[in-house]
């Protein structure tokens, strides 16, 4: 099975790469899939790439459910 989860980017950095955030833990993500991405925008990750963009108020309430279920964040 695999997982995408949303997570938040904090700073996009050359070469299509960005720092982002899931409940605090910072990782480098390739954004190399999406055109434009900025700081503040979520964007489902899987195995270290960000896949597509996804609304704020779906990717706050995906990881709620997340958390309800004691997965990840």
């Amino acid at each position: 099975m695999c997982l995408a989860i949303p997570v938040e980017v904090r700073e996009v950095l050359p070469d299509d790469m960005a720092k982002v955030s899931l409940d605090g833990v910072i990782k480098t993500i390739s954004t190399a899939l999406l055109d434009e991405v900025q700081v503040g925008d979520y964007v489902v990750l899987h195995v270290g790439y960000a896949l597509a963009r996804i609304d704020p108020d779906e990717a706050l309430k995906t990881l709620e459910m997340l958390k309800a279920v004691g997965v990840g964040a």
